[in-house]
């Protein structure tokens, strides 16, 4: 077992909205059993003061409390400042580690290999419910415990060196909800890294319905439009958009209502500012490329 001083210390944000006592109170506390690792964590309240939790957050675990929900990426973000560590972990309310070397692993896989920027495990739902393709971020999706280069990542539990998630800007606070995990992918890929999917790893969570929230098909739309717009060379942006409309036609076509809720989302990504723009080097579209995935798709 190595000495507190040689362990890696990890900064870890847990985002809530404090609707999930019970699901916080596990995630929290598979944190905090980590082995052989050092954990500084920060539960940050989206709209609701994590300091007024019931039943009370462990001892040491600091709270941030934003009075208005900034939205998942935003409130992410916010929690960064609030840790310290040379690695960052994000994990949703409803995540948990069901390995206490969970971080230990994953640390070790980022010492060893310094081209990987970003981490994301495998997802698994704790009551044996089928996971979800989508948690597996590539378009072959083959075994889920097969680990490989990835575009995007779902973002219920994220590992990434700070240095990394520093120089890509952070997470897409305007996003508010939905595709802030392929910004951050993509933008790892920018930095000379790769992001990677270690089927060898896994993180619990609940299988649920993204499509439970009223605006989902709207935000999923108008980022869409936005991703493209913040981050592609500009030749490539109707590209992108093109390729993902055409495929949500054809996957929504007998779907009218959402594809009309779809549709208002994507005309919102044209006219509203989708905030910063960091268009990727023409460099990382060939990496990109080269590794199977060019940003067009």
């Amino acid at each position: 077992m190595s000495s507190a001083s040689t362990r890696p210390r990890v900064g870890v944000v847990v985002l809530t909205m404090g609707t999930r006592p019970d699901d916080l109170a596990r995630g929290i506390r598979s944190v905090l059993d980590q082995q052989d690792v050092t954990v500084d964590v920060v539960c940050v309240g989206n709209g609701w003061d994590p300091a007024t939790a019931e039943p009370a957050l462990p001892s040491g675990v600091k709270t941030l409390h934003l009075p208005e929900n900034l939205g998942i990426p935003a409130g992410r973000t916010r929690g960064v400042p609030c840790v310290e560590g040379d690695v960052l972990f994000f994990l949703d309310d409803d995540a948990f580690l069901p390995s206490p070397r969970f971080l230990a692993d994953g640390c070790r896989m980022l010492a060893d290999r310094p081209e990987l920027g970003l981490i994301q495990p495998r997802g698994v739902d704790p009551a044996g419910k089928v996971s979800p393709r989508r948690w597996i971020p590539r378009i072959r999706k083959g075994d889920p415990a097969h680990s490989s280069t990835v575009f995007s990542c779902w973002e219920g539990a994220v590992l990434t060196p700070r240095a990394v998630f520093e120089a890509t800007g952070g997470w897409a606070d305007p996003f508010f909800y939905a595709h802030e995990g392929i910004e951050l992918a993509w933008r790892v890929w920018d930095t000379g890294h790769v992001a990677w999917y270690a089927g060898d790893l896994e993180a619990g969570h609940p299988v649920i319905d993204p499509a439970r929230h009223a605006y989902y098909y709207r935000l999923n739309a108008r980022n869409r439009v936005w991703l493209a717009r913040r981050n592609l060379p500009v030749v490539l942006v109707p590209l992108y958009v093109g390729s993902w409309t055409a495929i949500q036609v054809l996957r929504w076509a007998r779907r009218p209502k959402a594809l009309r809720a779809w549709f208002a989302g994507w005309l919102a990504g044209w006219r509203e500012s989708p905030g910063e723009r960091r268009p990727i080097r023409w460099r990382t579209v060939w990496r990109m490329t080269r590794a199977g995935r060019p940003p067009v798709v």
